[in-house]
This record gives structure tokens, sequence and C-alpha cells, in this order.
């Protein structure tokens, strides 16, 4: 497989994406709304979104929460487009970048959530951004995240190994974002939230080989 930079994957798929997401990926039409119930009721609140892409899950957070504000940050300036025209009446800061760069205000957010957008990531990776999350959170913030997962330690160590193959296959920049699959297992993904000062990591739900945490 020819591997694609992270932006320009989505920016090709953009036309039926959220039929291809509600409707190809198991569990979808569930862990959706069941995600966005657990983000919080009232109405001043303020969320972060990682990886928000068209706002799927804001779709049922705004239906039960108009009120809330929301800071979104995806890589692709299409998609964030997408989601503008979808919540043009609600507050939503929109941010083109990737959620490990952009800086998060210490105690600003009452959540963040972060919906099938993970999956792409090294432990290493992800326990910089969540230390950060951390401290971004407010004293009882919480973040939840619905992602998939390796069904075992030798599946997510294939995954990573045929993602550096194919990328020296292919001479491509060791560091950038490709999109290419690497979940951690759900084991690993609990260790690194916890590494990163989340005392309190719950799982909640899952569907086949996504699941909902719950990390506070």
């Amino acid at each position: 497989m020819k591997l694609e930079k992270m932006d320009a994957f989505f920016i090709t798929r953009l036309n039926g994406y959220d039929e291809h997401m509600m409707t190809e990926i198991e569990g979808a039409k569930e862990f959706y709304p069941y995600t966005a119930a657990l983000l919080p009721l009232e109405h001043d609140v303020k969320v972060l979104d990682l990886g928000c892409g068209t706002g799927l899950e804001l779709e049922y957070y705004f239906s039960l929460n108009g009120g809330a504000s929301v800071v979104g940050i995806d890589l692709s300036s299409d998609m964030l487009a997408a989601l503008k025209r979808k919540f043009a009446d609600r507050k939503v800061k929109l941010i083109c970048g990737s959620y490990f760069d952009v800086p998060f205000e210490a105690n600003c957010f009452d959540a963040a959530v972060s919906v099938e957008s993970l999956h792409h990531f090294t432990a290493a990776q992800k326990l910089k951004l969540y230390k950060k999350l951390n401290t971004a959170l407010t004293g009882n913030g919480y973040f939840v995240l619905t992602d998939y997962f390796a069904e075992s330690e030798e599946a997510e160590h294939f995954y990573f190994s045929e993602l550096e193959r194919l990328k020296s296959e292919q001479g491509l920049e060791p560091n950038a974002f490709y999109h290419y699959d690497t979940p951690l297992t759900v084991e690993h993904e609990i260790e690194v939230l916890k590494k990163a000062g989340f005392s309190d990591v719950q799982i909640m739900r899952n569907w086949e080989a996504t699941y909902t945490i719950l990390a506070r």
C-alpha cells in the first residue's frame, strides 16, 4: 500500500466521510451518541475536541448541550470548514494543526474528547499529549476517549513494524504523520493515561475493538 500524509488522506475523502464513518465502522451509530452523552451538560462548559474532523460527535453533543463552548483541533482545513458549516450557530473555535503542537491553556477545559483519531500514534507521543491535556483540564475535568485498539500485544507490534517498513520502502519522512493505523492495546492505552497523571481511568463500554475510556 502507498502511504499518504494524514491531512491529504482526509482531504481526498471528505465527500462521503460522514456516511462512511457511520455505516462502515462497527458500533458507530451507538458509540458517537454514547460518547457525547458522557460530556458535561452544564450550560457554560468548555470542551476540547482532539481530531474533531467534521464533528460527528458534536452533532450529538450540541443536541444535548447547545450552550457548550467547543475548541476543535484537526489537521484538515477542509474538514474544519465542513464542521463550521454544520455548527455556524454554536460556540465553536477551530484550530487547524496538530494537537501535539498546539499549546493548551492550563486549567481551561471542563472536559476533552477524542473519537477515532488517536490510533495512529505511539505510546511516547501519546504520553506527551496526555500530560499536556491533563494540565489543560480543570480540577474536576475529565477526558472521554473513544477509539479502536489492537487485539493483542503481537498485533500492536506488527502494526508499528509494518508502518516503519512501508515508510522505509517508500523513502518517506521518518517523523511526518502518515495515515496508517497503529493502535495500542487497550491495556497499554490505560497505562499511558495513568503515567500522564490521570488517576481514575475506566473502560465504560466497548463495541468489538472500539472502546470508550473515561479518564479523570
